[in-house]
């Protein structure tokens, strides 16, 4: 079964040693973009990942093309145009200091494409499932038409689509989110949502903010998740981590599966995280990765946060890690020790 995975990859620039921005004389290169880091974990996970996006035709968006072919990504049906690679900006935080982002994606080639360019007949012709996040319509007014035409057309075909919410206030505003989504969301199969995303995008509250008690809120999440399915019933499925973060390195995170009216929980992971950046990729990969096994409600849940936990054992945006060690992880209730 195929994955299609639609949104723009960035070159990464991360400042070494948790330096400030402002003290940084060198920065780390590597690539990375949400649907992107999706289809590297697919792959690396035995599935068939078809990424479509658009890049510069540089050396740097060949070698972005270059580092998801790497992974065993299908880059066949991605286009090449004017514009430049866009760039993020990564500084690691530190105990009570938080991580912190600057985009430089304006004028990227992904950026200027014209819906137009995207003909959805042939990219989607064999496949299973069509999977974007909120990033990709923030970016444009044309890529939000774009998506809409993907979600179109995979309605008129029996294509399941999974959506990530992932909401990034640096984009766009909660009222730009809501307006889009109101209309994608009729399309969605499975909906993703974590922390704020279910207020800033469908305007529907699950969690008031405070970052230290997000598992203590379970309940809320419970009812948001049950009011964007009476709200969308064409959503099959609406899953969620929940997070109680006490500093940029210690955290504790659990998730919830809202299926046919009923709900599973998976057990509580105590981190101590190396890097906080693109777990929600790897869970929304590892659930997307269950679902093409037919994976029960409740290992589809726990294999999906599994492969989330792990991924903050990681640095740069993608999940190196295997179905074997998901599932050790999944599995598992001691400590981690020597694998000889």
């Amino acid at each position: 079964m195929t994955v299609l995975t639609f949104g723009e990859m960035m070159l990464r620039l991360k400042t070494p040693d948790n330096q400030r921005i402002m003290q940084a004389q060198n920065f780390e290169a590597s690539y990375g973009g949400a649907e992107a880091n999706v289809a590297v974990s697919l792959s690396l996970l035995g599935d068939e990942a078809r990424y479509v996006s658009k890049f510069p035709e540089n050396l740097l968006g060949k070698t972005a093309v270059q580092t998801l072919r790497k992974y065993g990504v299908d880059t066949s049906k991605v286009l090449f145009g004017e514009g430049r690679q866009g760039i993020y900006f990564f500084e690691k935080g530190a105990s009570v200091r938080a991580s912190n982002v600057v985009y430089d994606r304006e004028y990227s080639a992904f950026s200027q494409a014209l819906q137009t360019e995207f003909d959805w007949e042939e990219l989607l012709k064999d496949v299973d499932y069509f999977y974007f996040s909120g990033i990709t319509p923030a970016i444009s007014a044309e890529l939000q038409e774009a998506v809409l035409a993907a979600c179109r057309y995979c309605e008129a075909h029996g294509i399941p689509v999974v959506c990530d919410l992932n909401y990034r206030g640096k984009m766009w505003s909660p009222a730009e989110a809501q307006q889009f989504m109101a209309e994608a969301m009729k399309y969605v199969t499975i909906c993703i949502a974590h922390d704020e995303d279910f207020e800033a995008t469908l305007g529907i509250k699950a969690f008031d903010g405070d970052q230290s008690r997000g598992i203590e809120q379970k309940k809320s999440f419970q009812k948001a998740m049950r009011a964007v399915k009476k709200k969308y019933p064409n959503c099959k499925m609406v899953t969620s981590i929940l997070r109680n973060i006490y500093s940029v390195e210690e955290s504790q995170w659990t998730a919830l599966l809202l299926e046919k009216d009923k709900f599973y929980e998976t057990k509580i992971y105590d981190m101590h995280v190396m890097e906080g950046v693109a777990a929600g990729d790897a869970f929304g990969a590892g659930f997307i990765h269950g679902l093409l096994h037919d994976y029960a409600p409740d290992e589809l849940i726990q294999f999906a946060l599994a492969a989330s936990v792990l991924k903050l054992t990681i640095t740069g945006d993608l999940n190196l890690n295997s179905e074997e060690e998901i599932k050790r992880v999944a599995k598992s209730s001691a400590a981690a020790r020597l694998n000889r």
